[in-house]
This record gives C-alpha cells, sequence and structure tokens, in this order.
C-alpha cells in the first residue's frame, strides 16, 4: 500500500522542532513560576509537539485519512508560532511542509494495460 512518507517524516522531524521550542517556552514559565506568575499555558507548546509528532506518525500509519492528517498537521503548525517560538522556526516550516504534501498526497493509479487481440482466421486448405 503506498503511503505518504515524505509527509510523515517532515512533519516528524519538525515535531521534534517544536518540541525543542515547547520545552524552551516550559523553561520561561518555570522562570516566571519562580516569580510567582503561575500559568499552564507554558505547557502547550509541548502537547503541540507532542500533537504533531502523533499527525505524523498517522500519516504513514493511516494513509487513507491523509486530508484530515494533513490539515491538522497544519492548524498545528501555525499554533505552533505562539506556544513554541514556531519550533525555532524550522519546525514550523517542516511541519507546514509536511501537511501541505499530505494534503496534496494522491495515491499512484494502478497502470493497467488493456490490449485488444485480433482474432485471425485459421489458412483455408
Amino acid at each position: 500500500m503506498p503511503r505518504p512518507v515524505g509527509a510523515g517524516v517532515l512533519t516528524i522531524i519538525g515535531g521534534f522542532f517544536v518540541l525543542i521550542g515547547g520545552a524552551a517556552f516550559a523553561v520561561l514559565g518555570l522562570f516566571f513560576a519562580i516569580f510567582g506568575v503561575v500559568s499552564r499555558l507554558f505547557l502547550l507548546g509541548l502537547l503541540v509537539g507532542v500533537l504533531i509528532l502523533l499527525m505524523g506518525v498517522l500519516m504513514v500509519a493511516l494513509p487513507s485519512a491523509h486530508s484530515v492528517w494533513g490539515f491538522l498537521t497544519i492548524c498545528l503548525a501555525v499554533a505552533s508560532i505562539p506556544f513554541a517560538f514556531g519550533g525555532l522556526i524550522v519546525g514550523f516550516v517542516l511541519t507546514l511542509f509536511g501537511g501541505i504534501l499530505a494534503v496534496r498526497w494522491r495515491r499512484p493509479v494502478d497502470r493497467i494495460i488493456n490490449a485488444e487481440a485480433r482474432v485471425i482466421p485459421p489458412p483455408s486448405g
């Protein structure tokens, strides 16, 4: 069964960068928590990174819903900008391209060659 492997790989690599950006955002939240400003908003970057990794795996595992995974990946890439510093920009770009490739992916067409045979009558005599 053909699968959108390129889209999945780009999304997974971008997801790792978003996880790094989310971890940096969480460390920033920890810094603010030291001064008394406590918010769970800083953990959303890690959640977005994990969800992007999940979308990349699902693209390869369940290619029948590639459009859904691609659309969700594009939405998560945009959400990574405020919550994970865009995955240090590299993660945003890779994830966005992976989502676009998943939406645009088409299953290869089976090439069937139909040939009509002519019926030649046997020689007389």
